[in-house]
């Protein structure tokens, strides 16, 4: 039991070192992207709070495969500590976790951050009181609740039995993945709604963390305009704007008359375009005398290498996906039980990768930690070249220390959707890893003896586990478990991760066509205010 307690504490020391390095880069994240003009305390923590939430539950997945594999031994034997009291408070403990911070996210998306959004909406359109404010956002965030208590209903109470249909034993073991946390409705509740929120989570990331993917490697590779020939010709732009006015002010001038409303109409567009080109001008002019600048230069070789690596891991992530979701298609129990495998039949890199890596903690955790941070930069590039749109109407552009607080929680509320969608991307990837870790169970082996001798040798034999394994030999994931509860669920995300990799090539052909940004890209819009443009931003890329 000592050995037990030891095992959990080293999983959980290293699960609370992770949470202090979420905190720290959530912070210095949303801090980079707030409006350094409009930010807002409360915005500011809420944002911080979501992002961070949303990154501690998946860096739980490590901790949850990491204590269901350290239960047993690599030939197949539990440990002698792990009697089955201590593995069910193994599992118990990662379940209650798993509880606590799907509760608090439910909170968030539901009552908190809509809250907080409308709350600055309010207060952005009216000078009214900030009791009246506070009402009209309790008053929206409502309609938010509403949508939480349907789906905490729906979950508690549809019916998880799945119409069986061909072999029976091969839905046994199906049915045997989906009863294995119990009948709780309470957790059937909790499995629907955060399900729910993983699917909007998954929309999310066919739209930004697809393009996203293919857009930040060769946006690295092939680096930025040179801001010394990007002011040489605004300023060529600037001329030629400025005869267009003389020109048409000078018609004014020859007879006295008003100018005709084409004219006037002109001359205001030609007026806005010549306020842009003189915003932009100081920009370049701040960017080219940058020492941050010179420095970019000097480090392009490294940028290549960055660029070059991130799209090989993209076609890396891209080719275990098609893997994996090809021999669902191929081998699953069909669309019915969410194109569960009973046993993996075509194998793909991440899938052989991460079993190997588990053995040796904490390879794994690095290498987890490593593909929800590239989902996240890679999504985070997706939404800064896209903007915030709904349907065709762009509602935000997220731009380095020009967000507004709106538009700094709908960044959050998106980044914290498409985190928790990571999950089912990491057990898409890697089925085997996030169901059973490293798990190996004995298989019985008669034998006869090669000296010609009768009788039978009986021989035990590891095998990794899978879906055929004895009940009591392998222990699935909790992770694994809240991800199944629902098949339908399952099936959606299959569909979507082919719309995934979709996306994801149609975005790389489109990246390829693309020309090099502009070294100021997206810091200058015509329908900025003049305000807004106190100083330019340090940093860019």
């Amino acid at each position: 039991m000592a050995a037990a307690s030891s095992e959990l504490l080293t999983g959980w020391c290293l699960f609370g070192l992770s949470l202090l390095a979420i905190l720290a880069f959530c912070w210095v994240y949303v801090r980079k992207y707030q409006s350094r003009r409009e930010s807002e305390v409360i915005s500011t923590i809420t944002a911080i709070f979501a992002l961070a939430i949303a990154l501690i539950t998946s860096a739980l997945l490590p901790v949850d495969i990491f204590l269901v594999s350290y239960v047993k031994n690599q030939n197949g034997t539990f440990k002698e500590w792990a009697d089955t009291n201590v593995t069910r408070q193994i599992e118990d403990t990662v379940l209650y976790g798993y509880y606590t911070l799907y509760s608090i996210i439910l909170f968030s998306v539901f009552l908190w951050i809509p809250f907080v959004y409308f709350y600055y909406e309010e207060k952005d359109e009216d000078d009214a009181s900030t009791c009246s404010h506070v009402q009209t956002a309790l008053k929206y965030t409502l309609g938010f609740l509403m949508v939480c208590t349907v789906l905490l209903l729906i979950g508690a109470f549809v019916p998880l039995d799945v119409p069986q249909k061909g072999n029976s034993t091969e839905w046994e073991k199906v049915k045997f993945l989906f009863e294995e946390l119990g009948s709780s409705h309470g957790l059937a509740a909790l499995s629907f709604s955060i399900s729910s929120l993983t699917l909007i989570g998954m929309l999310a990331a066919v739209t930004y963390t697809a393009y996203g993917m293919s857009a930040l490697p060769l946006s690295l590779i092939k680096g930025t305009r040179s801001p010394t020939y990007e002011r040489l010709e605004n300023t060529e732009d600037i001329e030629e704007v400025e005869q267009h006015i003389l020109r048409i002010k000078s018609k004014q001038c020859k007879d006295g008359r008003p100018l005709p409303t084409r004219d006037r109409r002109n001359l205001q567009q030609l007026e806005e375009r010549l306020r842009t080109l003189r915003r932009r001008e100081r920009h370049l002019e701040f960017i080219e005398k940058s020492c941050w600048t010179k420095f970019c230069g000097a480090m392009r070789p490294l940028q290549i290498i960055w660029g070059v690596f991130f799209i090989l891991v993209a076609l890396l992530f891209t080719i275990s996906l098609f893997l994996s979701n090809l021999d669902k298609a191929l081998h699953s129990a069909g669309i019915n039980s969410g194109f569960i495998i009973l046993g993996t039949n075509l194998t793909n890199p991440l899938n052989m990768l991460l079993p190997v890596l588990q053995t040796v903690f904490p390879l794994d955790y690095i290498l987890i930690t490593t593909i929800i941070m590239y989902f996240i930069f890679t999504s985070m590039a997706g939404i800064r070249n896209m903007g915030i749109w709904f349907f065709w109407i762009r509602l935000y552009k997220i731009r380095r220390g020009k967000t507004r607080p709106q538009a700094l929680l709908f960044l959050c509320m998106i980044l914290l959707l498409i985190v928790l969608h990571t999950s089912y991307m990491i057990y898409s990837l890697a089925p085997q890893y996030v169901m059973y870790g490293s798990q190996k169970y004995l298989v019985q082996h008669n034998m006869t003896p090669v000296d010609g001798q009768p009788g039978n040798v009986t021989t035990y034999v590891p095998k990794v586990c899978d879906a055929d394994a004895p009940e009591d030999q392998c222990t699935i994931t909790r992770t694994y478990l809240f991800l199944h509860k629902f098949w339908f669920f399952s099936a959606a995300y299959y569909f979507g991760n082919w719309a995934f990799i979709a996306v994801f090539l149609i975005g790389l052909i489109v990246s390829c066509c693309k020309g090099k940004k502009s070294v100021i890209e997206g810091e200058v819009d015509e329908d900025d205010s003049d305000i807004s443009d106190d100083e330019p931003y340090v940093y860019y890329g």
